[in-house]
């Protein structure tokens, strides 16, 4: 199983600015679409990547359950 986001591109003079419409956050720009693309990857797994370090220095210490969690794509 796959989670789906949805990821739209704007066309400025500058290039393209891309975001995630799921992920406030997850935006970034380039000079080609094939570069925003790129580049809003890795957007995503940084944003997703300091929210989970965020979540742990936040509850360390506290008793917590963690669990993983399967979503089904819309």
């Amino acid at each position: 199983m796959n989670l789906h986001l949805t990821t739209v591109f704007k066309k400025v003079p500058e290039g393209y600015i891309g975001f995630v419409e799921e992920l406030p956050g997850a935006n970034t720009q380039g000079e080609t679409l094939e570069a925003a693309r790129s580049n809003l990857k890795e957007a995503i797994e940084l944003v997703l990547e300091s929210n989970r370090l965020l979540a742990e220095e936040q509850l360390q210490g506290l008793d917590v359950i963690r669990e993983a969690v399967v979503l089904s794509a819309v």
